[in-house]
This record gives structure tokens, C-alpha cells and sequence, in this order.
């Protein structure tokens, strides 16, 4: 909690500020089973580190802000039994961070159902400054400030996550400030999200949110902050956390984003025109720096010849190494087949008969969609590989 005084009164008494970090959605432990065909042998470990360097990251924040405290809106784990080695050293890495207190709300992948034993230990053993939330339970967590939290208990609770907030109490004139876990549509039959206006029914003056990766505002007072470490393609940022002020009850927060995550997670089009230098096209995409921390993938589309989908797919592992990870996506690129470049196959022969029938099945409008991606996927491969061996 800072120290600089503001202009107004609760309980006739002069306040200072509240000023906190939100963040959520950290998924120790993930083990990024799909980067297993990744170029770089160790980007699996890199990927696990950058979460657990995450912790010190948001401490971090915290210090330089003048936030004693960091709120964790759930999935703090990424499974509900982590190994003993994830757990303890996440509990630990907190423990050593000085002058921050860590409140830490259960997830829909920590849920208390399924890690009841995670969060018995983490109540035992965490210490003096982490704070498991177990309950549906005002805390007050500093003076004037009313944490009200809401935990997951089951991994489909069925029901709006933040149901409770509107009946919590708090004292007079103290900062209400909510935490939730979950998606905010407008409800359905089910009524099983959190509605955009919670913020307003539960008189909050700020509601933390955590399960959509990416930071979101949904309101003035209600924001989604994102994970500190991106873990997907549909973001396009580095990871980041929020850092929020409150001052007197109903008054707006006053937010600032702040980055934190280590790799870079983006996808790109890359749309071709007949015509086009597909090479020329993809070096436009690639980022000039840094390139060690990025994942890209790269999603081709329009139209080319034969030549420009070899040309392509060289450039594209040309510079995979270079990348954490890289990824060429072909499947929507459509294939202008010529004469010319067939005969570059073969002019006649078993190689010729291969290219002619993989053509005729790439260009049947009978066929399923898939089946002729396929075969025009094939002929490109058969192309690249005659053309590589000649020269």
C-alpha cells in the first residue's frame, strides 16, 4: 500500500491510496505438449521457466509501483495436482519475494474439488504472505480495503462464479474490491458467466478478473488482466499484469498496463497474389529482432505457383532456427498448376504420371475439400523435392 495521502475522508480519518497488482492465470507447471516438434530441443523447459520467472516479474511490478499486494484471479496452477517440485518451488519463489502479500484464488484448473490436497498444503505451508482464498469470504487485506473473493469450487460450477458478490458485506465506507474466475458474456439460459455489470450489483469498486488470457476491459471498474507469460497464438502481445489504484469508494480506478512476459506469441497472414514474390512477402512479416523470444505462425493464403510455394517453404525454414518457434500453415493456399512447371518434375515418366494424377485430384471439384488440399499439398512436396535434388 503506498503512502501518498489523498483528498478525502473515511471515517474522518485522512486515507492513503490502495494500490495493488492484478494478474491471473500464471498455469504453473504447463508442460506445452504441443511444441514437442519444435527446432529448439529445449523450448518446452525455456516455456516452463518463463512462468515461474513470471512470479518474480509481478513482484517486481509490485515494488516499482508501490504495491504491497498482488491479487492472482485464479489458475494460478494448471493442473489440480502439480508435481511437489512445481509446487514448492512456486510457493517458494513467492516466500522470497520481501514486502509483497500474495492472494491467491482457485481456478477452474485448481479448483477446490479436484486440489483440495494442493490448497491444504498451500494454507499450511505458504506462510505469513500468501493467502489462500478458499472461501466465499469477506478479508479485509489492508485498512478500508475488503477483499471479496470467489472461488472456483468445481471445474463447471454450472452457476455465475461471481453470484455471491452482491450479498457480501463490507464496513462502511471500506474499498470493495471483487475477485472472480470466468467468462463475462451476457447471461444465458444457464446463467452460468458473469455479467458485464457485476461491478455496479455488487457496489464494487474494482472487480479482478482472471480466465481470458489476454487483458480485457469490460467495464471502467471491471478488467480481465491477462497472464504475465503468454501461453497461445491469439493474443499477439507479451504478457502483461495491471497495476490499479483506488482511491475513495466509487470513485474510477486508475489502471496502467504493464508488460511482463518473455516470449512473444504472434500469428500472421501471409496473402499471396498470383504473381507475387512469395519470399518477398514472408521476410515482410518476420520481426527484424529479438527473434530467439518469438513464436510465429505463419498462416499462407491466396494463390501461387508451384515455384512460389517451394520458394516459400525454403525461406520459411530458412528462418525457423532462428525463431523459439515457427510454423508454415499452408492448408488455405490454392496452387496454380502450369505445364512449365510440371515438366520441371519430369516431361514424362513414372515422376510425370505421379504429378499428373496428384493435379487431377487437387483440381476435382467432386472431391472433398480436404482430400484435394491433400493432393495439392503432395504435389508440392513432390516438386520441392525434384527441384532440390537437381541442383
Amino acid at each position: 500500500m503506498c503512502s501518498r495521502l489523498i483528498l478525502g475522508r473515511r471515517g474522518g480519518v485522512f486515507m492513503a491510496e490502495f494500490r495493488f497488482i492484478h494478474s491471473s492465470d500464471l498455469h504453473l507447471g504447463r508442460r506445452f505438449a504441443s511444441m514437442q516438434q519444435a527446432s529448439d530441443d529445449n523450448l518446452r523447459g525455456r516455456l516452463m521457466e518463463a512462468r515461474f520467472d513470471a512470479i518474480a516479474k509481478l513482484a517486481g511490478v509490485a515494488r516499482a509501483e508501490g504495491a504491497g499486494h498482488i491479487l492472482l484471479a485464479g489458475d494460478t496452477f494448471d493442473t489440480p495436482a502439480p508435481s511437489a517440485a512445481v509446487l514448492r518451488q512456486a510457493l517458494a519463489a513467492m516466500r522470497d519475494e520481501p514486502g509483497v502479500q500474495w492472494w491467491l484464488l482457485p481456478g477452474n484448473h485448481d479448483n477446490l474439488r479436484e486440489a483440495e490436497p494442493l490448497w491444504q498444503h498451500i494454507a499450511q505451508q505458504g506462510g505469513e504472505t500468501i493467502h489462500p482464498l478458499l472461501r466465499a469470504v469477506p478479508v479485509e487485506i489492508a485498512p478500508g480495503v475488503t477483499l471479496l473473493p470467489c472461488p472456483i469450487t468445481h471445474r463447471d460450477m454450472g452457476r455465475d462464479p461471481s453470484a455471491d458478490l452482491p450479498a457480501m458485506p463490507s464496513p462502511e465506507g471500506n474499498l470493495r474490491l471483487g475477485l472472480a474466475h470466468g467468462g463475462v458474456v451476457d447471461f444465458t439460459e444457464s446463467g452460468a458467466h458473469i455479467p458485464p455489470d457485476r461491478d455496479r450489483s455488487a457496489r464494487l469498486d474494482y472487480l479482478a478478473l482472471g480466465d481470458w488470457h489476454g487483458g480485457v476491459e469490460v467495464s471502467a471498474r471491471t478488467h480481465y488482466s491477462g497472464s504475465p507469460e503468454q501461453d497461445r497464438f491469439t493474443h499477439g502481445q507479451r504478457g502483461h499484469c495491471l497495476s490499479v489504484t483506488l482511491t475513495t469508494p466509487g470513485q474510477a480506478p486508475h489502471l496502467r498496463k504493464v508488460e511482463t512476459g518473455t516470449f512473444l506469441w504472434q500469428q500472421k497472414d501471409c496473402a499471396l497474389l498470383p504473381g507475387q514474390d512469395a519470399v518477398e512477402v514472408l521476410q515482410r512479416l518476420l520481426p527484424t529482432s529479438g527473434r530467439r523470444a518469438v513464436l510465429l505462425r505463419v498462416l499462407a493464403s491466396g494463390r501461387c505457383r508451384l515455384p512460389d510455394q517451394a520458394a516459400l517453404t525454403e525461406a520459411a525454414a530458412e528462418a525457423a532456427p532462428e525463431f523459439a518457434y515457427f510454423e508454415l500453415r499452408s492448408d488455405a493456399l490454392a496452387l496454380d498448376y502450369e505445364t512449365a512447371d510440371l515438366d520441371a518434375i519430369d516431361k514424362g515418366g513414372a515422376l510425370r504420371m505421379a504429378a499428373n494424377a496428384l493435379r487431377a485430384a487437387a483440381e476435382d471439384d467432386a472431391a472433398a475439400a480436404e482430400d484435394r488440399a491433400i493432393a495439392g499439398a503432395a504435389l508440392g512436396r513432390l516438386y520441392a523435392y525434384v527441384r532440390a535434388g537437381a541442383e
